[in-house]
């Protein structure tokens, strides 16, 4: 989508504007490390200016390549690496309620059944946290949504944090399941999400957060989420030149708090409909904007959090199939290692469903088959088989087949692939009332991946933890 010219082009001119305009850090204590780091700082204004030669010193620091670990090994996440790794999204504030068919606000309940979902779906390989729980006092919920997504999933979870206190009440239940602080730096099974406020600027909350994890071991990401046309310019070009500028001031701000922090140059971009003011996170720009800037984190080799898979659907639909495949392919084509908002999600990312978990799976699926690619090879050939079977034959009954029909084919859980007559046999079956049936059967008896033991021990260390 951008010729080697056109991401120099952008790359320049966010440097620039981080040399020229700079970044507005609304915290002394940053203001303060950053110049003497060496950075020009404007103590009266706020704004911080980045050199690019001072750029290129402090992104030197910064990790490639980085591991973000599963608790049971079965699903790390390897970064730089050339892998392409789909995950859901987080902190909604509705559902669409597979009984009634209408929307409810989110609780707890529903954090623990997305991270039982997520931890069945293979495609889905990490996990974020998906919803608000409202029926949690503020104060707490950061624990309780991090400690009953540990207790229903051994994926990676990755979760916004508001406060540093919230933060930190993660970062010390993470380190007492870890059995320590140097066995979680060691093997982080959690990470955090933070957000600069676009255009160009870091409020002090998020930059506690970020300094926190860094210090800390804990990987983050700090993800500036322009819209077009209204946070950021109008152009697709000028709304990737300040996410490029945004996205390289967190990942070098997170190295001046920690050289080698494990930090994702992050990318929430997305559009408007300037016709009605309303979001667009299905749009085609959209998603333009994410594969863009997969290629400006990879011109600093730097791994990406990346955005695909979000539509302005209400429901599961024609509309959210469509919207969903092309974002799937063509951020995951162009390389994004870590892709989050890419399961579950719908109502421009108000909103979540069950069912949506279970059928972007089956997508996610298609879009990994087509990743792999046709191998070429003696074997595939098949030129012996050929010979065999000569001319009127047929291969079903060939051992050449057996060995390879499950390696060469993606085979769905959920779309409809029968005649006519057994369709209607069946009770005309749709992918939504496939996934409809899955959702209720895996739900229906949860089962944690903590023992007991662990549970109780857990729950005697922080009595703020409620039950789901």
């Amino acid at each position: 989508m951008l010729t080697s010219t056109d991401i120099d082009k952008i790359d320049r001119a966010g440097r620039s504007i981080l040399k020229r305009v700079g970044v507005k850090i609304l915290d002394y204590h940053t203001q303060s490390i950053l110049k003497a780091e060496g950075a020009e700082v404007d103590f009266k204004t706020g704004r911080v200016y980045l050199s690019g030669r001072w750029l290129d010193k402090i992104l030197t620091n910064a990790p490639k390549t980085f591991t973000l670990y599963s608790r049971d090994g079965k699903n790390d996440l390897y970064l730089g690496a050339g892998n392409v790794y789909f995950g859901n999204g987080g902190r909604v504030f509705r559902i669409l309620d597979m009984g009634t068919g209408g929307y409810r606000p989110t609780t707890l309940k529903d954090v623990v059944n997305t991270a039982c979902l997520v931890h069945h779906l293979e495609n889905i390989r990490f996990y974020i946290i998906a919803c608000q729980a409202h029926d949690l006092d503020a104060e707490f919920y950061h624990l309780n949504d991090f400690f009953h997504a540990l207790s229903h999933t051994t994926k990676h979870v990755m979760g916004g944090c508001d406060t540093l206190e919230g933060v930190r009440q993660v970062w010390q239940l993470a380190t007492f399941i870890a059995g320590g602080k140097s066995r979680f730096k060691e093997r982080p099974f959690v990470s955090v999400i933070t957000n600069p406020i676009s255009p160009l600027t870091l409020d002090a909350n998020t930059l506690r957060i970020l300094e926190f994890c860094a210090l800390n071991g804990i990987p983050v990401t700090c993800a500036p989420a322009p819209i077009s046309g209204a946070t950021s310019p109008a152009t697709l070009t000028g709304t990737l030149v300040q996410l490029h500028a945004e996205a390289l001031a967190g990942v070098a701000i997170a190295q001046v708090f920690c050289p080698s922090a494990r930090v994702l140059y992050g990318a929430v971009p997305t559009a408007m409909d300037l016709r009605t003011m309303d979001l667009t996170m299905g749009s085609v720009e959209t998603t333009m904007l994410n594969t863009c800037a997969v290629h400006l984190a990879k011109r600093y080799n730097l791994p990406i959090y990346a955005s695909a898979g979000v539509t302005d659907a209400k429901i599961p639909d024609i509309q959210s199939g469509f919207e969903k495949g092309v974002s799937y392919l063509m951020v995951a084509m162009a390389g994004a290692d870590y892709i989050h908002l890419a399961a579950g999600m719908l109502d421009s990312g108000n909103s979540i469903s069950y069912e949506q978990f279970i059928i972007d799976n089956e997508i996610l699926g298609m879009v990994h088959r087509l990743l792999s690619g046709v191998d070429v090879d003696e074997e595939t050939l098949a030129v012996a088989t050929i010979d065999n079977v000569g001319p009127g034959g047929n291969y079903v009954m060939e051992t050449h087949t057996v060995e390879h029909m499950f390696r060469q084919f993606f085979y769905p859980n959920l779309a409809i692939r029968m005649n006519f007559d057994r369709w209607q046999e069946k009770g005309k079956p749709t992918p939504l009332t496939n996934a409809n049936e899955l959702a209720r059967t895996w739900l229906k008896e949860i089962e944690p991946v903590l023992s007991l033991e662990n549970v109780l021990e857990i729950r005697n260390n922080f009595s703020q933890i409620v039950d789901a």
